[in-house]
């Protein structure tokens, strides 16, 4: 039986900071519950904190004048995420929506700053991390706006394969069940264009169906049409 959220690949913050620049981050988090369906964050809000996904998930959205909603990240266990700079009275430019029951370790600004101060290897560490952070978005951005819905689409199922996948006699399984629609608010058209473009790839065997789960059976096809660079996993992620 294939495990609906299993992740495969889970690359939290603990793969770039020392195991003592981990206990130094944790040891300034004040702990908060956050149920299915609440906001962390809404866009306009004060941005002077970090988030740490100690349980669930949580997801990032972007408002369109038009109505819609961009899905833009999908935060996990171990994930840190949120928006600090060094001017004052930022404001998040993003929703922060809990789409599982979570626990949050949240870190304030000045805290953090307490700790850059005094921990130059905990700064050089957390400089890195916000570097990845940025070329993640870079890329996302790249997928979304230079080869058309086709292009975001394959570069959508890559990201979820390497975040989620798991081999299968068939080809790679995404673990976590999406919807047609919830495919389309992440890469900005609609459920019908999803639908078509999903088929097409059914038919062309680059895709198939599991228990309702995308199995990935022509990663290369993919990667094709999405030009793909060959970024490390830990940038080619949800």
């Amino acid at each position: 039986m294939i495990e609906e959220t299993a992740a495969a690949l889970n690359s939290g913050i603990a793969t770039f900071f020392s195991e003592e620049n981990m206990e130094r981050l944790q040891g300034v988090m004040y702990a908060k519950s956050a149920r299915a369906g609440s906001y962390l964050f809404w866009e306009g809000d004060a941005a002077d904190k970090l988030y740490y996904v100690k349980k669930g998930q949580v997801r990032i959205t972007k408002s369109a004048d038009n109505g819609r909603t961009l899905t833009l990240y999908l935060h996990l266990q171990g994930d840190l995420f949120g928006q600090v700079d060094p001017f004052r009275d930022s404001v998040h430019g993003f929703n922060a929506e809990v789409t599982e029951d979570s626990e949050i370790g949240i870190i304030q600004q000045k805290d953090l700053e307490v700790l850059l101060w005094q921990h130059g290897d905990l700064a050089i560490e957390f400089m890195k991390f916000m570097g990845l952070m940025h070329r993640r978005t870079q890329t996302k951005f790249r997928d979304l706006m230079m080869f058309g819905k086709p292009g975001a689409l394959c570069s959508l199922l890559i990201r979820l394969g390497n975040t989620y996948g798991q081999p299968g006699d068939n080809g790679i399984i995404i673990g976590m069940k999406m919807t047609n629609t919830e495919m389309a608010d992440m890469i900005g058209t609609t459920r019908e264009n999803v639908n078509r473009m999903l088929s097409d790839m059914k038919k062309e065997d680059v895709i198939s169906m599991e228990e309702g789960h995308i199995v990935i059976r022509n990663l290369n096809y993919l990667r094709d049409i999405c030009r793909c660079e060959s970024c490390p996993k830990e940038i080619c992620r949800m």
